[in-house]
């Protein structure tokens, strides 16, 4: 089967002048774009991570469980509500032998929240999530409740977290929708970014012992322009993959959940979404003189402009439908 997607886009753009007030409306009317191969995912969802716009999806607003990919908003609470990622902590009993993926932490070992992120997401350790979570929250459950509060500051309403690594529960879920917006937030910040493109690294704990990580996500090895993000697999949600890439200024990510060629698809429709869209500077679209006359000034004229730059992600039918008023 495939994807049809309909477009109805209206840009409202307002500049300010130096010397006036003066708006630019910038119109696409509605069109038919190019239908892209289905996917075998139960939801999926591609999205340009500065204008949030979806650039194709399926079932993107249903709720499903999410496995491991839950660890992208353990992550980036941790990021933002650590002081000192630096600074070291030790591993508590509550996060040894944690069910599922693991780093293998011993109580009593020494670790910065730093490297621990490396083992969350290179490797996806459940029990460095807890450890992380404890250390940054004061509790799991505290920190829980962080991440809800971040998914709601970002936008993702339609998400609920009960734990820090995404073993299933019932109140446990996302959306494609959700993890894209998830996803596009974090990579806005560096040491998330850093972290999840890092292919190979290894962490050392306060006694000397190194281990060495390798990151599961193996289109960092074979997508021309891939910058992260995160695998997931459990027996409820399935292969879940969230990947990002950048090509010529322009950033996606791809989310697809419960998809068994997780990997393969997400290439494929990150391969679609960049052949098929740009991200174009629409402020470069009108022409207008950059002198206006003044009627009883001090002067003849003022110099005008705009002070910034409005960037969309746009097919050529669609750009060449841009309509300026």
């Amino acid at each position: 089967m495939k994807i049809v997607r309909f477009t109805c886009l209206v840009f409202v753009i307002i500049f300010a002048l130096t010397t006036l007030f003066g708006a630019v409306i910038m119109s696409i009317s509605p069109i038919k774009t190019q239908a892209y191969d289905s996917t075998s995912a139960k939801a999926m969802c591609v999205m340009e991570t500065t204008s949030k716009r979806v650039l194709s999806s399926k079932n993107m607003d249903s709720k499903l469980a999410m496995a491991s990919t839950t660890k992208i908003m353990t992550a980036i609470t941790a990021i933002e509500n650590c002081q000192d990622l630096d600074k070291t902590f030790t591993i508590s009993p509550k996060a040894v032998g944690v069910e599922g993926t693991s780093l293998y932490l011993k109580q009593g070992e020494v670790f910065s929240t730093r490297d621990l992120l490396y083992g969350l997401m290179l490797i996806s350790g459940n029990d460095a999530s807890i450890a992380i979570g404890e250390h940054v929250g004061g509790s799991t459950k505290n920190f829980v409740t962080l991440m809800n509060n971040t998914a709601q500051k970002i936008g993702a309403t339609n998400s609920h977290f009960d734990n820090t690594h995404g073993l299933d529960s019932k109140t446990h879920y996302t959306t494609a929708y959700d993890l894209a917006l998830i996803t596009s937030y974090a990579m806005q910040n560096p040491i998330f970014k850093e972290i999840v493109s890092t292919k190979n690294i290894k962490i050392t704990n306060a006694d000397g012992k190194t281990r060495y990580l390798k990151n599961k996500n193996k289109l960092l090895n074979s997508f021309d322009g891939c910058n992260g993000v995160k695998t997931g697999f459990t027996d409820n949600a399935g292969r879940c993959l969230v990947s990002s890439a950048e090509r010529n200024g322009m950033d996606i990510v791809c989310v697809v959940l419960n998809c068994a060629p997780m990997f393969e698809e997400c290439s494929s429709l990150m391969e679609n979404a960049f052949n098929e869209y740009k991200l174009y500077d629409l402020t470069t679209l009108y022409d207008f003189s950059n002198n206006i006359a003044v009627l009883e000034g001090r002067t003849d004229k003022a110099q005008i402009g705009t002070f910034g730059h409005f960037y969309y992600p746009l097919t050529e039918s669609e750009l060449e439908r841009v309509k300026i008023k």
